[in-house]
């Protein structure tokens, strides 16, 4: 046998090597998904009906939806619904901060690089980290009974869009969604008009999924109309 062949034969028992190895990994890491899981469902599972407020974590106290968002917390309260924030600052702040002291005031905190830290504002008890997106997601869409959207990023805008699927493809019931702030969300809410609908991606009605509002009061009455109409229940 060459060198050259010998070279080939360790070359390849490595990349087994590793290749067995990272399938070992995977495998382990179904227990600390589940883990994940596990924790979120016992804890969720008590807080009762709530509505989830998502934002931006880059958005200051100062701000015009920062201070719109804690509006909208504390009114949620009023109407008996606790609220839920990804834990973190910015709107989630703020709609942690609106809650806190009126009503259940819950986060979901993701272990991120930067910008993500828990607020202050959330009860104690119900800061829950998670190093998943998706579990952290599921946990939104299963205890949520409304989903309020403020002005955000790319992960907002993650969480708008799993919320939109799942109602379309019937894979929960319908729950209310309600984005704030016209002027923000007008140039997506014209791509969704003018591209999707137009190249025939969507159905006109996949458009009355979510509603459209610039006040706080606005959003409230959509979430208390909805829920005048329908039963509170878990979505799946």
């Amino acid at each position: 046998m060459t060198q050259e062949d010998n070279e080939k034969k360790l070359h390849e028992s490595l990349r087994q090597k590793t290749w067995d190895e990272t399938v070992t990994k995977d495998s382990w890491m179904v227990f600390k998904i589940m883990s994940e899981f596990v924790d979120g469902y016992e804890k969720m599972a008590k807080i009762g009906p709530c509505v989830s407020i998502f934002g931006s974590a880059r958005l200051k106290p100062e701000s015009y939806y920062y201070k719109m968002a804690s509006e909208i917390a504390k009114k949620i309260t009023e109407i008996g619904f606790g609220v839920i924030t990804g834990g973190g600052p910015g709107i989630m702040e703020a709609a942690n901060r609106g809650a806190n002291g009126n009503g259940k005031s819950i986060g979901l905190n993701i272990d991120l690089p930067f910008e993500q830290h828990f607020n202050p504002y959330i009860d104690k008890g119900y800061n829950m980290n998670f190093d998943y997106f998706f579990v952290r997601k599921v946990m939104f869409v299963k205890y949520s009974q409304g989903f309020i959207v403020m002005p955000g990023g790319w992960g907002t805008l993650d969480e708008l869009s799993e919320a939109l699927t799942l109602i379309q493809t019937n894979k929960i019931g319908r729950f209310p969604i309600v984005l704030v702030g016209s002027e923000f969300w007008g140039g997506l809410l014209d791509w969704f008009t003018n591209t999707l609908l137009k190249e025939g991606l969507i159905a006109e009605h996949d458009l009355s999924l979510f509603r459209v509002v610039d006040n706080a009061d606005e959003a409230v009455a959509h979430i208390k109309a909805f829920y005048d109409k329908y039963s509170v229940s878990v979505n799946f």
